[in-house]
C-alpha cells in the first residue's frame, strides 16, 4: 500500500526514526555520554590540526567538527564511526586550495627604497576558504546523487590493497607537509605531481633557519603522544577510557606558550585568531566550480570508501548492518548542508572511531554529544587556544598517522598470498606519492580494473576427478585421491567465457583433456577417404554407371505407363 511504502522510504532516508523510538535509555545513555565526551575531547585538537592540512584557518576545522557530526546522527546507519575531519581528505582539499590560491597571487610589492614583497595572509586565507567550501559543496552533491542512483556498489572497485596503499601514500604526504611546522621553517606549500619531493627539498634547503624552541617543543609533544598511544594500546582492557593525550598536549602547550610568550619572544608560530561564535550561513562562490569537478570526484570517492570500509568492520563486529547507498546519501548531505556554514569536506576518522567504540559507544548519540563538546569550545572558549603552537598540532597529526604507516607490513603478507594484490598496493602507493593523491588515485583505479581484465583473461582451469567414498570432485593434479572416471573428462574453469578469454579457454581445454577437435576432424576425414578408396578398388562391388540419356528415357516410359493406366 502507498502509505506503508512512503513510511518505509522516510525511515530509509532518516534512519534515526528506526532506532531512536526504541532507544534503551538505562542501558545505553551512560555509555554513549562517556563515549561522546571522550570522542569530543579527541575531535577538538584534530579539528584544529587538520585545518592546517586543509590550508585554512584553524577555526574552520572546528566548524567542520560540529555541523557534519550533528547531521550524521540523523542520516547515518553506522553506530560507531566518528564523522568529522580526516587527514587524507584534509590534505586533498589543502592541495586544491593551494593550487587555486597560491601565495604568489597575494604578494604585494612595496616600493620604498628597498623593493620588498608582503604576503596578504588575510586575503589568501579568505580565498582558500572559498575554494575549500565550494569543493565541499560539489563533493556533497556528487555523493548525494551517487547515493540516490544506488551507486554504493562502487566501493567494491576500491579494493583493500588499493585503499591501504593509497592511505599509506597520503600519510607520507601529510608527514612531509608537517615537517616545516615541526621545525619552524618558512617554506611555500606545493601541490600537484612531485609535490612531496619539492616540499622535502624546500625544507632541507632552509633547514639552517630552524627555530630551536619550536623543534624542542614539537619533539616533546611527539614523544609524549607516542608514549600515551603505546600505554593506551597496552592497557586498553584495564583503562575505563583512553588517556586523552591530544587534549593534554593542547592544554599544556597552550599554557606554556602563553606563560613564556613563545610567539613574541621566541618567534614560535601559533594558531592565532580564533573568532568566537558560529558564522551565519552563506552561499558558496559557484564561479570556482568548473576547475574543481575532477578534484571533487576524487575527494567524494575517497571519503566514501574510507567511511564505508570502517562502517562495515564495526557492523560485522557488533552484529548489525550498514547500507552503502544510505551512507553515500548521509555523507553527501553532511558535506552539502555544512558547506553553507563554511566547513570543508569530511569523512570518518579511524583513530576517533576506535576511541568512540572502545569507550563503549552504542549509537549515533555518542557522535551527537561529541559535536556538542566542539560547539561549546566554538561558542564560548575558542579564544583560549589562540596561543597554541602550530608545532604541537603537527605532532598530533604525525602521531595519528602511525597506524597508517603500519600498513607497510602488508607488503610481505601480500607477497606470500597474492602477487597481483601486492602490485595493486605498490602501484597505488608509488603513483600517489609521486603524482599527488588525485592523479595517484586515478592511476590506481585504472590499474585495478586492468588486473580484473587480466584475471578473467587467464582463468584457472583443471580436470576434475572423483574422490572415492564421497560426492566430491577435485583437481587431479593437486589431489592424489582424486581419480578420473573411465571414458569421461570433467573440465572445470573458474571464470565465465567472453571474447577476451575464449581462445585461452579453448587452448586450456585442449591441453588439459588431451582432446583436440581439429585432430579428430582430420582423422575422420582421412578415415572416410580411406573407406572410399577401398570401396572403389574392391572387385566384389562393381559400380554401375547410368548415362543422362538413359535416365531421361526411363522417366518418359514411366509417364507413358501412367497415362495408359489413367485412360483405360
Amino acid at each position: 500500500s502507498h502509505p506503508v511504502r512512503s513510511k518505509a522510504a522516510v525511515r530509509s532516508f532518516l534512519p534515526i526514526l528506526t532506532w531512536l523510538p526504541s532507544y534503551p535509555v538505562k542501558q545505553y545513555l551512560f555509555q554513549d555520554v562517556v563515549s561522546g565526551l571522550s570522542t569530543g575531547v579527541v575531535q577538538l585538537p584534530q579539528g584544529l590540526a587538520y585545518a592546517m592540512l586543509a590550508a585554512v584557518p584553524p577555526v574552520y576545522g572546528l566548524y567542520s567538527s560540529f555541523y557534519p557530526v550533528l547531521l550524521y546522527t540523523f542520516f547515518g546507519t553506522s553506530r560507531h564511526i566518528s564523522i568529522g575531519t580526516f587527514a587524507v581528505i584534509s590534505l586533498m582539499i589543502g592541495g586544491v586550495a593551494v593550487r587555486e590560491a597560491p601565495d604568489s597571487m597575494f604578494n604585494t610589492l612595496h616600493v620604498n627604497g628597498s623593493n620588498t614583497t608582503d604576503l596578504d595572509v588575510v586575503a589568501r586565507d579568505a580565498k582558500r576558504v572559498q575554494v575549500a567550501v565550494v569543493l565541499t559543496t560539489l563533493v556533497g552533491i556528487i555523493q548525494f546523487v551517487l547515493g540516490l542512483l544506488r551507486f554504493g556498489f562502487v566501493a567494491i572497485y576500491l579494493t583493500e590493497p588499493l585503499v591501504r596503499g593509497f592511505t599509506t601514500a597520503a600519510a607520507v604526504h601529510v608527514v612531509v607537509s608537517q615537517l616545516k611546522y615541526l621545525l619552524g621553517v618558512k617554506t611555500q606549500r606545493f601541490s600537484g605531481p612531485l609535490s612531496a619531493i619539492y616540499s622535502v627539498k624546500a625544507v632541507l634547503s632552509d633547514i639552517t633557519s630552524t627555530n630551536i624552541t619550536t623543534l624542542l617543543l614539537g619533539l616533546s609533544c611527539l614523544i609524549f603522544l607516542y608514549v600515551i598511544k603505546v600505554l593506551n594500546e597496552r592497557f586498553k582492557k584495564k583503562l575505563p577510557i583512553p588517556i586523552p593525550g591530544e587534549i593534554i598536549v593542547v592544554i599544556v602547550s597552550t599554557g606554556v606558550s602563553y606563560g613564556l610568550s613563545l610567539s613574541g619572544v621566541h618567534k614560535v608560530d601559533v594558531v592565532g585568531n580564533i573568532p568566537t561564535g558560529l558564522l551565519p550561513p552563506a552561499v558558496p562562490d559557484f564561479s570556482l566550480l568548473p576547475t574543481l569537478v575532477t578534484d571533487a570526484f576524487a575527494v567524494a570517492i575517497v571519503g566514501f570508501s574510507m567511511g564505508i570500509s570502517l562502517a562495515k568492520i564495526f557492523a560485522l563486529k557488533h552484529g548489525y548492518s550498514v547500507d552503502g547507498n544510505q551512507e553515500l546519501i548521509a555523507l553527501g548531505l553532511c558535506n552539502f548542508i555544512s558547506s553553507f556554514f563554511q566547513t570543508f569536506a569530511i569523512t570518518c576518522s579511524m583513530s576517533r572511531s576506535l576511541v568512540q567504540e572502545s569507550t563503549g559507544g552504542k549509537t549515533q548519540i555518542a557522535g551527537l554529544l561529541a559535536s556538542m563538546v566542539v560547539l561549546l569550545v566554538v561558542v564560548a572558549i575558542g579564544f583560549v587556544f589562540e596561543p597554541l603552537p602550530q608545532t604541537a598540532l603537527a605532532a598530533i597529526i604525525m602521531v595519528n598517522l602511525l597506524g597508517m604507516f603500519k600498513q607497510f607490513r602488508d607488503i610481505p603478507a601480500l607477497w606470500r598470498t597474492s602477487k597481483i594484490e601486492l602490485t595493486i598496493w605498490m602501484t597505488a602507493f608509488i603513483a600517489s606519492v609521486l603524482l599527488g593523491l588525485d592523479y595517484g588515485l586515478l592511476v590506481a583505479i585504472t590499474f585495478t580494473i586492468l588486473t580484473v581484465v587480466y584475471r578473467t583473461q587467464s582463468p584457472k582451469s583443471a580436470v576434475l576427478g572423483h574422490v572415492p567414498g564421497t560426492g566430491l570432485y577435485y583437481d587431479v593434479d593437486e589431489y592424489e585421491e582424486a581419480t578420473e572416471c573411465e571414458g569421461i573428462k570433467i573440465f572445470h574453469s573458474n571464470s565465465s567465457i567472453y571474447f577476451a578469454n575464449s581462445d585461452l579457454y579453448v587452448n586450456s581445454l585442449k591441453e588439459k583433456t588431451g582432446v583436440n577437435p581439429e585432430h579428430i576432424q582430420a582423422f575422420r576425414k582421412a578415415h572416410k577417404k580411406r573407406m572410399a578408396n577401398s570401396s572403389q578398388s574392391s572387385p566384389l562391388k562393381k559400380r554401375v554407371e547410368v548415362s543422362p540419356l538413359q535416365s531421361h528415357l526411363s522417366d518418359l516410359l514411366c509417364l507413358l505407363l501412367l497415362f495408359c493406366l489413367l485412360f483405360t
